[in-house]
């Protein structure tokens, strides 16, 4: 009888095949699926970082993602009749150290020995991620302290304005002119200040500037080329 009432009175939790017991084998099962999990989530969440911070730094555009230019994009004068409207362009993976960003565009096709450049944009802010579709027909659209530079169009007014977009206008008959679109990222948020030059300079100075006169400040380029010809 002692013994039996023992038996009866012994706590349920220590006897694995108990009721309890029974409850508790899912419950550590359970618990160390989820020590599992986190441990996993944690090592795949290590890799991913390595990933992304080794990710390419890239430039393109949704605009011009055929590889040519429509009529919307190209120039409106010098017999050519498109809208001039600038494409828009999205980045990613700037280098860590980057202070600020540099867009170049240049015919690299053009027969003048050097090509023709027909966009320039500065000092544009770490924080963009691109530039909308039109921020290179109005200074005022271009991202704070951006500024737009000279182009071998200046002062023809075909842009509106200095320092805006010009778009594509090959001679006619020509094979289809290949135009380079380069963003520099560097190591200095005013390029102008940094390298000593007026804010006026050149696009070939400038980019003399960003290749070379920055020399280690130059912290990486990403390109595309898309053409047109008519």
């Amino acid at each position: 009888m002692t013994i039996h009432q023992n038996i009866k009175s012994s706590p349920p939790h220590d006897r694995q095949g108990s009721p309890a017991g029974r409850r508790r084998q899912p419950m550590l099962a359970r618990a160390a699926m989820s020590i599992a999990a986190a441990f996993v989530a944690a090592t795949l969440g290590g890799f991913a970082g390595k990933a992304e911070a080794g990710s390419k730094f890239t430039l393109s555009s949704p605009d011009l993602s055929s590889g040519s230019f429509e009529t919307r994009f190209t120039l409106n004068g010098f017999g050519c009749t498109g809208s001039n409207v600038s494409p828009a362009l999205q980045w990613a993976n700037i280098p860590a150290g980057t202070k600020s960003l540099a867009l170049q565009v240049r015919d690299r096709d053009a027969p003048t020995g050097s090509g023709l450049w027909h966009w320039a944009v500065y000092n544009i802010p770490p924080t963009a991620t691109g530039l909308a579709q039109g921020a290179g027909n109005s200074l005022s659209k271009l991202p704070a302290p951006a500024f737009g530079g000279t182009t071998d169009f200046l002062d023809t007014g075909v842009t509106g304005a200095n320092g805006n977009y010009t778009g594509p206008c090959p001679s006619v008959g020509d094979k289809p002119h290949r135009y380079v679109f380069t963003l520099y990222a560097v190591a200095v948020d005013d390029v102008q200040a940094a390298a000593g030059i007026p804010k006026t300079g050149t696009t070939a100075l400038y980019s003399f500037v960003l290749n070379k006169g920055l020399g280690s400040k130059l912290l990486g380029t990403a390109s595309f080329t898309a053409s047109y010809g008519h």
